[in-house]
């Protein structure tokens, strides 16, 4: 990636010598080795070829060279280092010059600005910004610190040094770093005026990598004019040079990081503009790229080797390797300025803390061109912060892209966070190709990315239709069509390797992949995923060799991995559906994930669960649970029925052909069920059912399958049950016969009755019996079947079925009342007696029925039976018995026998019940009182009797009380002033009095106890 534009020219045919160069806003100040100072406008050129136009040269600002230019925004003046004093302009005027005198023999300065939060002199709680510009100016073996504060001078601060400061970059506000020669670094504290020295690792002695015996001696005869180098990198870390390598170091003069910056030879120049560092490095040092070289690297020649032209490389900060790599003269194809290539490039920066844009001169190293052409400075102007991220995404260095993205400030690019989700996904796509499963699972489930881009870098057989080729891995995850990954991110093959296993790639792979490297890993990784893998352990050498199978632990890695993501996926997708009320019982409700298009399913949002429409988490569950499910097929098939068993969003028809092929009847049965396709598993069911040779076996699972289905699929348990019939109508009936759900009765019946009526009577048994039903409509047409089937083995001459149907009917309609017995008596054929009889007694005819019993059945016993059941005292049936008696002695038809013996034994057993004076009013008169006697002892005994004797004494008694209580009622006693109580023998008067019985003595009231006694003391006596 190249993070800056090709350089353009702004000033060209500068006829002085640059000593240093400063750009402060739309001002380019250039200070010359002669002492003047040329002031250029960068937005205000007439020439189109140059971007700036000369505004003011002020000459004679110095005897000598202005070795560097600074500004000091507090106080709005220039800072100029000439003749080793440093001496302050004010802008614009650049009158009256301020040389600091404090500071003589100055080598180098810089400055730093920072706002602090002062007190409020009145409160003393309130902060107050204030604007701090730090100037510090190293000088011989002695530093000098000036500060201003909103432009107010401040005390100047003096420290002694063991060395004289070449070169000055600040950390921070307190922190400065000092260069005392290429070798020596230090750190210095403002507070503390006190500096400690930076420990550098001591330089390898081997040669430089591709450099040759001449390059390197080249670099050595530049090692006496080398000049310190280093630049800032934040306010903790500086970038110090020593050698061809730089070094990170912190505040306390120690490394923070452990790796170095290395460049082929020591840079002339750097500079650091975040996140790169800008260097120069001198003819003859860097070596020709591989597309740059061409033929020429072949040619034993030095200089064909190596760039033999001034190189600025741009070095990463983060990766430590180079970005870009320019070789002067820089390409200008608008420009009418010779390219020259023999010329010295100076960075020339007034400030090591240098932003983009940076300037660069370059003046030919032949004083009579330099004269003749002079001297030009090209601006160096850094890419949008966004452009350089696509390209390092179009080249594959993700995770250069994501270091870069996360130095930057929101500001700074605006979508940085959509970026670096994206450029994170990508990265983990990359990780995933080398083998980084857990990586790169661990960035997917940060994403909440879409599952189906997840599942889709698998094969085929785990991901289906929604696998995609490795080529095709990075659109997909947002990336470019066109990008390859870095050829360090993946693992490296050689090409001897890659096309003995040439064949083999071509069955493992779907697509040429990007790299070789990459199909050499893609053919480790999923080899054991596909058919292709188990010809290939098939090639055995005819030497008796042992063989060497393909591995299969990355692959078995990747699928495991896989499962942590979807099991991680699964509950959570779960619990965003079970808050809309969906569950994975209703999968079968929503349409399948084969219904919908691929494209459609990878342009599923990469948004955190909550934020899905609950069509998108149907689809995000879909993904998932058909993924598990077809990876725990290829490598876990113990865990298939209890994923089956439960309810889940496996897409059937990813996984039942696969399910056949394996025979894995039962858990393929458990997912039919599980998505309602039952007449997919009653077919399997039926299928199997072939196979077994005990009916028990054939029939028993259809049986239990069938039971557990609910009236919604009634049609189908309708359908399925009919072969179990054929094969079995006793355990056909069990299908019917469920405690877990209930069938709509009345359908049931209907259909049984169509398959056999026996088996709906049974069905209809059942439902009496056990679930205690009492509708008039089953008790009605169980009856209808009894005699119907009755009737049938009649005719078929199967007497003793039909004995057993018709006692069985009789017993029916004997015991319960929930039938019409009108409904049925209207079926009966005549000669039915029996049966007649009940349902006539049901429907209150009794006499009729008594008629059937003693004449038609001439069961007598029965008939006295059937009267001791309808029998009820007080009421219309208390004369039942008298009704049977009547029909024994006085026939309402003829030709019948003698009935005179059974009437006599109905009054001998039953004469509590019949009314003594009708009875012997219907008996014959040659009946003789021996053949009644027990009847008349009997009804003279009877409760009618007792009744009317108990009544009249009762009668007796209560005139009798009558008449004593009149007596008693009519005597009194008299009370006169002068009678006494013989108790107490005081006159009564007018006090409360006690008349005590039977002689009518009269007391006090108080006295009454006492002269009790003394009465039943006498009469004892």
């Amino acid at each position: 990636m190249a993070p800056f534009n090709t350089p353009g020219i702004v000033v060209s045919g500068f006829k002085e010598r640059p000593e240093s160069i400063l750009a402060q806003g739309e001002r380019l100040y250039i200070g010359t080795s002669t002492g003047n100072l040329h002031i250029y406008d960068l937005n205000a050129s007439a020439n189109p070829n140059e971007r700036s136009m000369l505004v003011e040269t002020k000459k004679g600002l110095s005897r000598r060279a202005i070795d560097q230019l600074g500004y000091i925004k507090d106080i709005n003046s220039l800072v100029l280092l000439s003749e080793t004093l440093v001496t302050l302009y004010p802008l614009p005027s650049f009158s009256p010059p301020t040389p600091l005198t404090k500071a003589k023999s100055a080598f180098s300065f810089a400055t730093y600005s920072s706002v602090a939060d002062r007190q409020s002199s009145h409160d003393g709680t309130t902060a107050i910004p204030t604007m701090v510009t730090q100037l510090i100016i190293g000088c011989r073996r002695k530093v000098v610190v000036y500060c201003w504060k909103d432009g107010e001078a401040q005390d100047i601060k003096e420290a002694v040094l063991p060395h004289s400061p070449r070169l000055i970059s600040f950390l921070d506000y307190d922190n400065v770093c000092f260069a005392y020669s290429p070798t020596e670094y230090a750190v210095f504290s403002i507070s503390k005026l006190a500096a400690v020295d930076v420990v550098l690792p001591t330089a390898p002695s081997t040669s430089m990598g591709a450099l040759s015996g001449l390059g390197t001696y080249m670099m050595l005869s530049r090692g006496a004019k080398s000049k310190p180098n280093m630049a800032r990198l934040s306010e903790t870390e500086a970038l110090v040079v020593k050698d061809n390598q730089g070094f990170v170091v912190g505040v306390d003069g120690k490394q923070t990081r452990p790796d170095a910056i290395d460049w082929p030879g020591p840079p002339d120049e750097i500079a650091y503009v975040s996140p790169y560092v800008f260097s120069i490095l001198p003819p003859g040092t860097v070596p020709v790229p591989d597309n740059e070289g061409g033929s020429s690297s072949s040619l034993p020649s030095a200089q064909q080797t190596t760039i033999p032209a001034p190189v600025v490389q741009v070095i990463s900060s983060i990766s430590t390797s180079p970005v870009q790599t320019l070789s002067f003269p820089f390409p200008q194809p608008s420009s009418n300025v010779p390219a020259n290539p023999n010329c010295s490039i100076r960075l020339l920066t007034a400030s090591l803390v240098a932003k983009s844009p940076l300037f660069l001169v370059s003046t030919p190293v032949d004083r009579t061109i330099a004269t003749t052409e002079g001297s030009c400075v090209w601006k160096f102007e850094m890419k949008p912060w966004g452009e350089q991220i696509d390209e390092l995404v179009r080249k594959g260095s993700y995770a250069d892209a994501l270091a870069l993205l996360n130095t930057l400030d929101t500001t700074a690019l605006l979508d940085k966070e959509e970026r670096r989700t994206r450029i994170r996904a990508l990265n983990a796509v990359a990780q995933f190709r080398t083998g980084k499963y857990d990586d790169a699972i661990n960035t997917f489930l940060d994403l909440d990315l879409n599952p189906a881009k997840v599942v889709a870098l698998y094969p085929e057989r785990v991901a289906g239709r929604l696998s995609v080729p490795q080529d095709e891995w990075i659109p997909l995850f947002g990336g470019p069509a066109s990008s390859t990954p870095r050829p360090e991110d993946s693992t490296s093959a050689n090409s001897s390797d890659a096309s003995k296993e040439g064949s083999k790639e071509k069955l493992i792979e779907r697509s040429p992949s990007p790299a070789g490297s990459i199909r050499v890993r893609s053919k480790t990784v999923f080899a054991s995923l596909l058919p292709s893998a188990a010809k290939d352990d098939d090639v055995v050498s005819l030497s008796g060799r042992r063989r060497v199978k393909q591995p299969i632990d990355d692959s078995t890695r990747a699928v495991e991995v896989l499962w942590r993501y979807l099991t991680d996926r699964r509950p959570k997708v779960a619990g965003a559906l079970a808050t809309v009320n969906i569950t994975s019982a209703q999968s079968h409700q929503w349409p399948t994930l084969s219904e919908t298009s691929t494209e459609e399913l990878f342009s599923l949002p990469n948004v955190p669960l909550s934020s899905l429409t609950p069509q998108q988490l149907i689809h995000f569950a879909q993904i998932v649970d058909t993924a598990l499910f077809k990876s725990y097929l290829l490598y876990r098939p113990a865990l298939l029925g209890p994923l089956c068993r439960v309810a889940n969003w496996c897409e059937v028809s990813e996984v039942e052909e696969e399910l056949r092929a394996r025979e894995k009847f039962a858990e393929l049965i458990f997912l039919y069920n599980g998505k309602k396709m039952h007449a997919k598993a009653l077919a399997l069911l039926q299928q199997l059912s072939e196979k077994e040779d005990d009916i028990r076996d054939k029939l028993s699972p259809t049986i239990s399958y069938l039971q557990k289905l609910g009236s919604e699929y009634l049609d189908q348990v309708f359908k399925s049950a009919r072969w179990v019939f054929d094969q079995d109508r006793e355990m056909g009936l069990q299908v019917f016969m469920s405690e877990d759900v209930e069938l709509p009765r009345f359908q049931v019946v209907e259909y049984l009755e169509k398959i056999d009526p026996q088996i709906s009577a049974r069905y209809i048994e059942y439902l009496i019996e056990e679930k205690r039903e009492e509708g008039g409509m089953f008790h009605d047409r169980l009856a209808e079947l009894y005699l119907s089937i009755a009737v049938s083995a009649k005719k078929r001459g199967d007497n003793q079925k039909r004995d057993e149907l018709y006692a069985k009917l009789l017993h029916f309609i004997d015991t319960t009342s929930h039938y019409q017995p009108a409904r049925l008596y209207g079926r009966l054929s005549e000669d039915l007696y029996e049966a007649r009889a009940i349902l006539l007694g049901r429907m209150g005819r009794h006499e009729h029925a008594l008629e059937l019993y003693a004449y038609k059945l001439g069961n007598f016993q029965k008939a006295e039976e059937y009267c001791k059941r309808a029998y009820h005292p007080h009421t219309e049936t208390s004369t039942i018995f008298l009704t049977l008696l009547k029909l024994y002695l006085r026939p309402t038809t003829k030709d019948l026998p003698n009935l005179l013996p059974p009437a006599l034994d109905l009054m001998r057993r039953q004469s509590h019940r019949l009314d003594p004076v009708e009875t012997l009013e219907l008996l014959p008169p040659l009946v003789s009182a021996k053949e009644v006697q027990k009847f008349l002892h009997q009804a003279l005994r009877m409760p009618l009797y007792d009744k009317h004797v108990i009544r009249e004494i009762s009668k007796a008694r209560s005139e009798q009380l009558a008449a004593t209580l009149m007596i008693l009622e009519s005597r009194h006693v008299k009370v006169t002033d002068s009678r006494i109580c013989p108790q107490c023998h005081k006159r009564l008067g007018s006090s409360v009095i006690a008349v005590h019985a039977p002689h009518g003595e009269v007391t006090h009231y108080q006295c009454r106890e006492a002269f009790s006694r003394k009465l039943n003391s006498l009469r004892q006596s």
